[in-house]
């Protein structure tokens, strides 16, 4: 439970996760997505009267909004409430804090920059040439037909006027980078891992994230360098707006391309 004596600085007052229980929150939230892609997708995409790219978006939407659930879950059974002062305190839903002082400092929001500038460089240079290495590598992990949602903009001309395509990308922006995918790695479980992984616990944080990716196993490897860079400054300045906002960069880049296409700029 929260003490409100100690206030936001002290995570000692946060009660730490154990191994198992860390563990079980990662399968409730990947075992849904491989079950989405690998085994829901394959069976009823055939019998689907829809583009098999939206319908497959559509199955990673639902496991998206099952993590918000699953947050909000965790949050009520932990603290029997979900008042927004005990989410943000629990959430590290907060201004960034000095590490040594454990006080809010607004000149740490300037930390953003650099953590954007690595995360557009490993999600436009670095990202693809990982993807390649590590299919060559493993080529059953390599992206199977149907399976690539990029595939999407091929076709440009096919989506003007689709503007459901806009509403399931701002669906997926709260689902995968404000609450969901990003809420339960960094909100939910970064501040219960340090009692299991110490100092560590940022890249116990990533390594997991990638790993939660069964859905698209190609690109785990850099899903777990781009969890380094959301869970790391989450975890020094916590505060997970550090995750939310670079993460949420490619949310922002992607409505832009679906913008584009519904427009028929693209």
């Amino acid at each position: 439970m929260l003490d409100k004596n100690q206030g936001n600085t002290n995570i000692k007052s946060i009660e730490q996760y154990s191994l198992w229980k860390i563990l079980l929150i990662w399968a409730l939230a990947t075992v849904p997505m491989g079950l989405l892609a690998w085994v829901i997708y394959p069976t009823l995409e055939p019998r689907m009267k829809m583009e098999s790219g939206i319908f497959l978006w559509i199955l990673m939407i639902i496991g998206l909004m099952w993590q918000v659930a699953l947050s909000f879950i965790i949050l009520y059974r932990e603290h029997g409430t979900l008042r927004p002062s005990a989410i943000r305190y629990r959430t590290w839903r907060q201004h960034p804090r000095d590490p040594k002082t454990g006080q809010p400092r607004a000149i740490l929001w300037l930390w953003l920059i650099p953590g954007l500038a690595v995360s557009a460089v490993l999600a436009i240079v670095v990202g693809s040439e990982i993807q390649k290495a590590w299919t060559s590598v493993i080529p059953f992990f390599s992206v199977p037909p149907g399976y690539d949602l990029q595939d999407l903009t091929n076709t440009p001309g096919k989506w003007v006027g689709a503007w459901f395509l806009i509403g399931l990308v701002l669906v997926h922006i709260v689902g995968n980078y404000l609450y969901g995918e990003e809420f339960l790695f960094r909100s939910i479980l970064l501040p219960k891992m340090k009692g299991v992984f110490g100092k560590w616990d940022w890249l116990a944080n990533a390594v997991l994230f990638g790993l939660y990716h069964v859905s698209k196993p190609w690109g785990i490897p850099s899903s777990i360098l781009t969890g380094i860079v959301y869970a790391y400054p989450s975890r020094r300045f916590r505060s997970t707006w550090f995750g939310v906002i670079i993460h949420g960069a490619d949310g922002l880049f992607f409505l832009f391309i679906m913008i584009s296409l519904v427009l028929g700029l693209a």
